[in-house]
């Protein structure tokens, strides 16, 4: 991957940090189904010490640090700066005292061999820039026979929440065809088996992937989910920019429209599809 791609890549995760800390309890509630099949997949509990790879502004780390107890604990990590500080204003507020946090990037982790129980990363994989050299830094520095847990997006055609807000956008700007191998597309490691293999490259044995269907869930309303959706998303926000206040009120409209059917009792309930991929030191 690119310098330049992967400078622009966290450029623009830096200015969605404040947008992602807004929303956080929200995207919490949301994607709490993946955090929970990331703990049954590595094993984590009570007393051990765990890394978080792309942790963002703060989870799934805080969920699981409250899930190893005092006696355990948890790094987060994230390549930006403004995400690592969203993650720690998040830990001050909730009280959660056994987690400590680090700035890097997956390909060069500032940790020793063999550190961590187990290693995670939730929607985190498909930024890495060389992701086997990631995958390769996860494995080092867990411990033998320690776990790494991965999810990531499953086929764009099975998540909504993604494609409806493209459909729409669509119509009114040009959104630039997407490359399935290229760092930051969200359905990266959509294929199945392609993480799988990837992480199996880098070392892992007794690897396997299984598919995760849920439902995004939170008490928000359509009006709300655009608010979060257009604000936490670079690109949209980007797309937006070059629109007139016209437009872009037309397309908040439609979007709303598209996922009302989403919205049963005006409560987000979007399906969704993920794969699980784990593997061991």
């Amino acid at each position: 991957m690119s310098v330049n791609k992967t400078n622009n890549i966290l450029r623009e995760w830096s200015a969605s940090a404040a947008y992602w800390q807004e929303h956080s309890p929200t995207i919490r509630t949301m994607f709490a189904p993946i955090t929970e099949a990331l703990i049954e997949e590595a094993g984590i509990s009570a007393d051990q010490s765990v890394l978080d790879v792309a942790g963002g502004p703060g989870e799934p780390s805080l969920t699981i640090a409250e899930r190893v107890g005092p006696t355990g604990a948890v790094m987060c990590t994230d390549a930006v700066a403004e995400m690592v500080a969203a993650a720690e204003q998040q830990a001050q507020r909730r009280g959660i005292t056994n987690i400590s946090f680090r700035q890097c990037v997956a390909e060069a982790l500032p940790f020793a061999d063999n550190s961590y129980d187990a290693a995670v990363s939730r929607l985190g994989a498909m930024f890495f820039p060389d992701a086997v050299a990631g995958l390769r830094e996860m494995l080092r520095v867990t411990k033998l026979n320690g776990a790494l847990a991965f999810a990531v997006w499953g086929q764009a055609d099975r998540n909504p929440f993604s494609y409806v807000v493209n459909n729409v956008l669509s119509r009114f700007v040009e959104l630039p065809a997407a490359d399935p191998d290229a760092q930051g597309n969200a359905f990266r490691f959509a294929e199945p088996g392609k993480l799988a293999r990837l992480l199996t490259e880098a070392g892992a044995t007794s690897v396997r992937e299984r598919q995760l269907n849920f439902r995004i869930e939170a008490p928000i309303s359509t009006e709300e989910f655009w608010r979060m959706r257009s604000a936490t998303s670079g690109i949209v926000r980007e797309k937006l920019a070059t629109l007139s206040p016209d437009q872009a009120r037309r397309v908040s409209l439609e979007v709303q429209e598209a996922v009302s059917e989403f919205f049963p009792d005006n409560q987000m309930s979007i399906p969704a599809e993920m794969l699980i991929v784990s593997g061991r030191k």
